[in-house]
C-alpha cells in the first residue's frame, strides 16, 4: 500500500499527540503521587475513651526564639500564633537575655512564660522557671547548670544530638537535671537531599506534611537519656525551637524566605503538663505551678502535628493511691501501671523499665506486680518512626533507692579549699594588685581596704563602673591586676576569699607568655566566679580554665605566667554596671 506525501505529516502529527498526551499523563501522575498525599492529609483521627485519672491537663510550647534574640518575629507574633493554636502556654527562651519578660502574662488566654536559653563552649542550655540574673552568664557548661539551679529554675539540655555544633558534650554536669528529648528545629537531622526536596514542594500545599515527613528516629537521644535515668531521676521535654521564617544569613539577616511560620513550628511537638486543677487566671501563680509541674516530671511530650495528644495516661496505683509522671512509687507488691487514652488508631503503646521493654499492646499497655524500677512510656503510630507520645517516668523504688537518686541527684557543694601553697597576696598594710580600666569605665584606686577581709584581715576593695562600649572602643572593662611574673610549676590552682554587695560574675584570669602578636604577647586563661553578700572561698582548678586566644595547640606554661588579674567586662555584666567587690587571701594550692 502506497502512503501519500500528504498522509506521512498527519501521522507524525499524530504520534506527537500521542507523545505528548503520554507525557502529560505521566506528569499528572508524578503531581498527582507529589500533591494528593499532601492535599489529602490531616492529623489522625483519635479513638478510645478519654482519661479519667483527675489530673488537668495544660497542653503549650516550650523552646522558641523572638527579635530579642534570632527569631524572626516579635513576641506578639509569637503569641498571636499560640493563640491560633489553641496552646495553653508558651515558653520563650532567646538566647542569653530576658528580653521579652516585659510581655510574661496572660494574653487573650495564651500564658506566656520567659525564660533563656544559654550558650556555653559545650553546647545549649535551657533555663526554664529562673529569676532574672542580675549578671551575665558565662559560657561555662557548669556555671551555666549552676547558675540556673541558683536562680530556682530547671536547666534542661538543648537538643543533645544533631544539631551540630551545639550537641552537648558537657554530660558531667547534668546531675539529676532536664533533657530535651525532641526538638522540633532538629527533627530533620539525618533527612537526605531527596526527602528534603519533595518536602519543599509540598510545604506550600501542607506545611505540617511535609515537616513530619522529614521527622528522623532519635534512638540516640532516648537512649542516652535511659541512661542518665539508671542513675538519677532527669525530666523528660520536647521543645519547639522555633525562630519563624528563615533568614538569608548575616548579610541580609533583615530578610527572610516565607517558610517556617511560629504557627508551623509550635504546632509541631508540644509539651503537656498535669495539673491537680485548672489554670486559675493569677498568671504569677499558674506560671508557678506549670513551672513546678514540669520540674518534677509530671509532663509529657507529644508530636501534635500528627494528632492531638492532650488525652494520654500514664499512672501507677499501690495500696489504695494513685500516681502518675515524676511521681516515685513505693515499691512493693500489687504495684500496677496502665497507660491507655484517646489515640490514632492502631497506636501502640509500649512500657519501658530501665530502658528495656517490658510489655506493649494496641491502644494501652498495663503491667501488674510492677518490680523496682524506671518506667516510662511511648506511643507509636504506625508508619511513623519518630514517637508519637513520650512519657516522663514513674519511678517504682525502696525508700533506699530512692535516697541514692536523690543524692546523685544533688548539686554538690563548693569543694573546701585547700591549703595554700604559695600565697600570692594577703593584703595586709599592702598590696601588688592595682587598678586597670579602660577610658569609658571607672574604678577607685584605693585598692587596700584594711579590715573588710575575714575575720578583720586585709582584703582588696574592687569598687568599679563599667563603661559603654563605642565604635571606637568596643571592649570595656575595670581590672585588679598583678603584674608580677611568676612559676606555678608544682601547684594544681587558685584559691582566694571573694564577697561583694551583690550578685556579679568576676573572670579570675592567669596571663601567660606565648608566641602571639596580640594581647601583650600572651594568653589569657579565665574561669569565671559567682559572688554572693557573704564571703566564701573559691578553688579556682588550672583544669578549668579555658582561653579565647589560644594559640593552636597552645596550653597554660604555669613557668610563664606574666600577671594575675581579676576582671569585670561586658561579657561577665552589661554596660554601665557598678558595684563593690572584696577579694582576700589569693594563694596558689598544691
Amino acid at each position: 500500500m502506497t502512503i501519500s506525501s500528504t498522509d506521512a505529516p498527519t501521522q507524525r502529527r499524530s504520534r506527537r499527540t500521542h507523545i505528548g498526551r503520554v507525557v502529560l499523563a505521566l506528569f499528572a501522575v508524578v503531581i498527582g503521587v507529589i500533591y494528593v498525599p499532601a492535599l489529602l492529609w490531616h492529623p489522625l483521627a483519635l479513638e478510645g475513651e478519654a482519661p479519667q485519672d483527675g489530673w488537668t491537663r495544660v497542653g503549650g510550647a516550650m523552646h522558641m526564639h523572638t527579635t530579642y534574640s534570632d527569631g524572626s518575629g516579635s513576641p506578639e507574633e509569637l503569641i498571636a500564633a499560640a493563640r491560633r493554636l489553641g496552646l495553653g502556654f508558651i515558653v520563650i527562651t532567646d538566647h542569653n537575655n530576658f528580653g521579652a519578660k516585659s510581655f510574661e502574662g496572660y494574653h487573650n488566654g495564651v500564658l506566656a512564660l520567659v525564660g533563656c536559653e544559654l550558650s556555653t563552649r559545650s553546647g545549649h542550655l535551657l533555663g526554664l522557671g529562673l529569676t532574672p540574673p542580675t549578671f551575665r552568664f558565662s559560657g561555662d557548661a557548669r556555671d551555666a547548670v549552676d547558675d540556673v539551679l541558683h536562680l530556682g529554675g530547671l536547666p534542661v539540655v538543648a537538643h543533645p544530638f544533631g544539631s551540630g555544633e551545639s550537641d552537648w558534650t558537657a554530660w558531667d554536669t547534668l546531675e539529676g537535671r532536664g533533657f530535651e528529648l525532641l526538638n522540633g528545629k532538629c527533627l530533620s537531622a539525618g533527612a537526605g537531599f531527596w526527602p528534603w526536596l519533595l518536602a519543599a514542594v509540598r510545604y506550600p500545599v501542607s506545611a505540617d506534611y511535609a515537616v513530619l515527613s522529614l521527622a528522623q528516629p532519635h534512638d540516640e537521644t532516648l537512649a542516652r537519656w535511659d541512661e542518665l535515668l539508671a542513675r538519677r531521676d532527669v525530666v523528660g521535654t520536647v521543645g519547639a525551637d522555633a525562630h519563624g521564617r528563615l533568614r538569608l544569613g548575616k548579610r541580609w539577616k533583615s530578610r527572610t524566605l516565607p517558610v517556617g511560620s511560629y504557627e508551623t513550628q509550635l504546632g509541631l511537638v508540644r509539651t503537656h503538663v498535669l495539673l491537680d486543677g485548672p489554670l486559675t487566671g493569677d498568671a504569677a501563680a499558674d506560671g508557678r505551678a506549670l513551672f513546678a509541674a514540669i520540674r518534677r516530671g509530671r509532663c509529657y511530650g507529644a508530636m501534635d502535628a500528627l494528632a492531638p495528644a492532650n488525652e494520654f495516661s500514664f499512672i501507677a496505683e499501690a495500696a489504695g493511691h494513685r500516681f502518675t509522671m515524676g511521681d516515685t512509687v513505693p515499691a512493693g507488691p500489687g504495684v500496677s501501671l496502665r497507660a491507655g487514652g484517646r489515640a490514632p488508631h492502631g497506636a501502640r503503646f509500649v512500657l519501658f523499665k530501665d530502658g528495656a521493654v517490658v510489655a506493649q499492646d494496641v491502644g494501652h499497655v498495663a503491667l501488674s506486680n510492677a518490680a523496682t524500677g524506671v518506667y516510662r512510656v511511648e506511643v507509636r503510630v504506625p508508619g511513623r518512626d519518630v514517637p508519637w507520645v513520650l512519657s516522663n517516668p514513674i519511678y517504682v523504688m525502696d525508700e533506699e533507692s530512692a535516697r541514692k537518686r536523690r543524692q546523685a541527684a544533688a548539686w554538690p557543694d563548693d569543694p573546701p579549699a585547700p591549703p595554700a601553697k604559695a600565697m600570692i597576696d594577703g593584703f595586709e598594710g599592702t598590696s601588688s594588685f592595682a587598678p586597670e580600666f579602660d577610658p569609658s569605665s571607672w574604678m577607685d584606686t584605693r585598692v587596700l581596704d584594711p579590715h573588710a577581709g575575714i575575720d578583720g584581715r586585709g582584703a582588696a576593695r574592687f569598687a568599679f563602673r563599667l563603661g559603654t562600649p563605642a565604635p571606637n572602643r568596643p571592649f570595656v572593662w575595670c581590672a585588679l591586676v598583678n603584674r608580677a611574673a611568676r612559676d606555678l610549676r608544682g601547684t594544681s590552682g587558685l584559691t582566694f576569699a571573694v564577697r561583694a554587695d551583690g550578685e556579679y560574675r568576676l573572670w579570675a584570669q592567669l596571663r601567660a607568655a606565648a608566641a602571639t602578636e596580640k594581647d601583650e604577647g600572651s594568653e589569657w586563661w579565665s574561669a569565671s566566679v559567682r559572688t554572693s553578700t557573704a564571703w566564701r572561698r573559691v578553688v579556682v582548678p588550672y583544669a578549668r580554665l579555658f582561653s579565647l586566644n589560644a594559640t593552636p595547640g597552645g596550653h597554660l606554661d604555669l613557668d610563664r605566667v606574666r600577671a594575675l588579674v581579676f576582671v569585670i567586662d561586658t561579657g561577665a555584666a552589661d554596660p554601665g554596671a557598678h558595684g563593690t567587690i572584696w577579694i582576700g587571701q589569693v594563694a596558689a594550692y598544691e
